[in-house]
């Protein structure tokens, strides 16, 4: 502990909220135990992976709001957007010169994961890592689940311990410094000329559909309530029906959890007698595997964490000839013979999200268009890395794992997929309303106005 420090220092990752925020928390009980202040850091670098105008905006969206209600808490606040690769890159360690402890959030994935591994030993204070992504923290399962079935019984039992509301500590030593040199001033009306200013990827525009920040994600959250969870059951797979709850982007990024959904789902269908079972087993059951799947597996971005039928399967099938053969390019511009599966592509570019039955058809049919199972990977990735709002994410890599057989059971045989399941666009056009479909992108698409942005 250093003796001289100024603050505990919360280093928000992947969590970007001030509400229900677990590691947020844990750092103002420490520093109440110390008698200091807490100072909430918040960083946006132009160097990661694709950086581009789309996925800045959304995380830039969020600051104002953050700013207000850290302050609100007498919690000080640091957000640093490095816009050049030439500008400072040492901003958390000389933060963390003055801090007496860093609190940072838990996450398996994306460059959380390296810094979680990389920076402890090189800050000199205890560096404390505390999940608030999931509802059952991460660490109570101690070996890689192998399908729902497997981790369902145990979120189950775990579940009472922690569905509950996240208790607000009152800081009792508030913030009484100025704004440090590096801090970055964000408001909604210079968010534009901000990421015009970075070095980043300017061809990838904001989402024609999904504005970041809290209070966008607890208006999605609102609208889903009051119009979507009482069809959600049985209108989840029909992409036209608008039945989900949208909030993958939200939950991505931090600014909304799991657990705050979780419980407002839970209180609103109690009080209108409505049933959330199967909302809240996507939200938790399915989601809370994906979080275990990347914990434990070696690489969440390889196919050599499939299970050992699904690698034999492609081994046998690695020959198979397809036909058409797409490029990397050509899926990129949703340039196929198939309407709808350009549509999921277009959905993908405009909106930043594909409707999650959709994306399940996008990528088996990736899978049928290129020359291997590992080209068909890493189209798959890179699409959603510089595209999707809600990628590099847990649920991101087991969803398009799933693609190859992750989760999964042994289909029938049949050419390129072997005993993977098989999704055809007969099936989309027995199942879902596929006209519609093409119709709403095909407008989003000409119009650049989504009618139905909440």
């Amino acid at each position: 502990m250093r003796e001289d420090a100024s603050y505990v220092l919360y280093w928000s990752q992947m969590n970007r909220r001030v509400d229900s925020n677990h590691a947020l928390e844990y750092a103002i009980q420490l520093a109440n135990q110390l008698g200091l202040p807490i100072l909430f850091y918040e960083g946006l670098t132009c160097t990661y992976h694709y950086a581009n105008d789309r996925l800045h905006t959304f995380i830039l969206q969020g600051v104002p709001e953050t700013h207000k209600r850290l302050a609100a808490r007498g919690i000080g606040y640091v957000f640093y957007l490095r816009r050049r690769k030439s500008d400072a890159n040492d901003v958390l360690y000389r933060l963390a010169e003055r801090a007496a402890v860093v609190v940072t959030d838990d996450y398996p994935t994306f460059i959380a994961a390296a810094h979680n591994s990389r920076v402890p030993g090189k800050i000199g204070v205890a560096y404390y890592a505390v999940d608030s992504s999931c509802i059952v923290p991460m660490s109570r399962y101690e070996k890689r689940e192998y399908a729902a079935y497997t981790i369902r019984p145990k979120i189950r039992k775990m579940l009472p311990e922690y569905l509950r509301p996240l208790e607000r500590t009152a800081a009792l030593v508030h913030w009484r410094e100025k704004a440090l040199d590096f801090h970055t001033v964000v408001t909604d009306a210079n968010i534009a000329d901000l990421v015009a200013s970075c070095e980043i990827d300017h061809s990838v525009p904001p989402s024609t559909t999904y504005d970041g920040g809290r209070l966008a994600a607890e208006k999605l959250l609102t609208h889903f309530l009051e119009n979507s969870l009482r069809r959600y059951d049985e209108g989840r797979n029909e992409p036209s029906n608008h039945a989900t709850s949208h909030l993958s982007p939200y939950l991505h990024f931090g600014q909304i959890s799991s657990l705050e959904i979780a419980l407002r789902v839970k209180d609103y269908a109690a009080e209108h007698e409505l049933n959330a079972d199967a909302f809240l087993e996507e939200l938790i059951v399915r989601r809370e595997l994906a979080f275990n799947f990347t914990r434990w597996a070696a690489d969440p971005e390889s196919l050599d964490v499939l299970p050992d039928w699904v690698k034999a399967t492609m081994r046998q099938h690695a020959g198979d000839a397809r036909d058409p053969l797409y490029s990397r390019e050509q899926l990129e511009r949703a340039q196929t013979y198939d309407e709808l599966w350009n549509a999921t592509q277009k959905e993908l570019l405009l909106r930043g999200k594909i409707h999650g039955y959709y994306r399940m058809y996008w990528g088996k049919k990736i899978i049928e268009w290129t020359a291997t199972y590992e080209e068909a990977l890493a189209a798959m990735i890179y699409l959603h890395d510089r595209y999707a709002l809600d990628g590099r994410d847990p649920n991101t890599y087991t969803n398009i794992l799933w693609c190859f057989g992750l989760h999964d059971r042994p289909w029938g045989t049949r050419a390129i997929f072997g005993s993977l399941r098989y999704m055809s666009l007969g099936g989309m056009q027995r199942k879902t309303r596929v006209p519609a479909y093409i119709e709403e992108i095909a407008t989003l698409e000409r119009t650049g106005k989504d009618k139905f942005r909440i």
